[in-house]
């Protein structure tokens, strides 16, 4: 944990997972132009402490907080009492984003459930995790909004992506449960799916169809994330119209693009 200095209720805070690369370093950047306070989270300390460095030397960075916290979402049995501390440092906290993942490629039939075995760990039972944790330090409060970074995968079949597209699919389905059971407790609940986003979780993306830079996407899931939107396709166009129809492309134009 690494503490900054603080001016408690100045700002809105956000918990960010998988913060130190991708679409979590992406949106902890966004959201400091924004000027609410960071608790980044992520399993690489280095990575959060040179990207906390990075926001304190940028000019548009305005963030008054950064926290930092080491979490590994794989630990699963660790996830709620680090988080817990994490919402100790900064105070008070109005949004957890459930973001840490992985992906790899791997082929049906190849025996390569070892592969499989650990998109699911992180990306279903990991985020699981994680949301169960903090709907739990939200509900006491009665406030407090939990996103979850899913993908067009949760919708489109796509082609040596089946463990990943199986734990995105699974995620989006747990929040929707979710959020009819907490919104009596009230918490709102949100599920972002972003399309092919330039990160290095997955390789040669940017060659995919309506592939878009990270701060693009980030700029996009931070309105979303605000307006506390239940489910919101990153960017909406085209992804909102489109996403039905990849699931009809013929095999042989899936392998071209892959």
């Amino acid at each position: 944990m690494s503490t900054s200095p603080t001016n408690p209720g100045a700002a809105p805070a956000i918990v960010i997972t998988g913060a130190s690369a991708g679409i979590g370093r992406a949106l902890a950047c966004e959201f400091a132009k924004r000027g609410w306070r960071l608790g980044l989270a992520a399993r690489r300390l280095d990575a959060l402490e040179a990207l906390r460095d990075e926001l304190h030397s940028q000019p548009a960075s305005r963030a008054t907080q950064i926290e930092l916290l080491q979490l590994d979402v794989d630990d699963e049995d660790t996830v709620a009492p680090r988080l817990t501390t994490l919402f100790d440092a900064l105070g008070s906290v109005e949004v957890v984003v459930v973001n840490a993942g992985i992906n790899a490629l791997s082929s049906v039939g190849r025996g390569e459930l070892d592969t499989e075995r650990r998109i699911l760990r992180t990306n279903l039972l990991g985020a699981i995790a994680t949301v169960d944790a903090a709907a739990a330090l939200f509900m006491p409060q009665r406030r407090g909004h939990i996103v979850a970074i899913a993908s067009v995968a949760a919708k489109v079949a796509v082609p040596r992506q089946a463990a990943y597209c199986a734990s995105k699919a699974g995620l989006a389905q747990y929040m929707n449960s979710a959020r009819i059971e907490l919104s009596r407790h009230g918490v709102t609940v949100g599920t972002l799916l972003p399309g092919f986003v330039v990160t290095d979780i997955m390789p040669n993306i940017g060659k995919y169809p309506f592939a878009i830079p990270a701060d693009v996407a980030a700029r996009d899931m931070a309105r979303a994330i605000i307006r506390r939107q239940r489910t919101a396709f990153i960017p909406a166009f085209p992804w909102r119209w489109v996403h039905p129809l990849l699931n009809l492309l013929p095999p042989s134009l899936w392998r071209r693009l892959g």
